[in-house]
């Protein structure tokens, strides 16, 4: 089974810099990033930015199995690093907005794959 999703948070004023700084560390360090997707069995996580109406947003797509490790009980210090950037950029006063899924597209064998890692 993948959960699918797409979850939409909003940015605290006057975080665009330390955004800035955030997606750069996890671009910059794309190597270590990825391997903390295993525990997590996050086969596509993408991040998505939007600034609408004057108020930025960030977007989370992601497929991931069943069974994971939750990103808040990693010791890897990718993780720990990626969750100060959160702490300090996501605004937890707006709640989030979860987008339904009404088709997923995976090829058969693409969905084999990632339930087999």
């Amino acid at each position: 089974m993948l959960n699918v999703e797409l979850s939409r948070f909003k940015v605290k004023e006057g975080k665009s810099l330390i955004v800035d700084e955030w997606l750069a560390f996890l671009n910059d360090n794309m190597a270590e990033t990825l391997l903390t997707l295993e525990n997590e069995k996050m086969y596509v996580e993408t991040i998505f930015r939007e600034v609408f109406e004057g108020v930025e947003y960030l977007y989370w797509y992601s497929i991931q199995g069943e069974g994971a490790q939750k990103v808040e009980e990693s010791e890897h210090w990718i993780d720990k690093k990626h969750l100060e950037y959160w702490k300090e950029c996501i605004d937890t006063s707006f709640r989030p907005i979860d987008l339904t899924p009404e088709v997923i597209m995976i090829p058969t064998n693409i969905k084999k794959n990632m339930i087999s890692l």
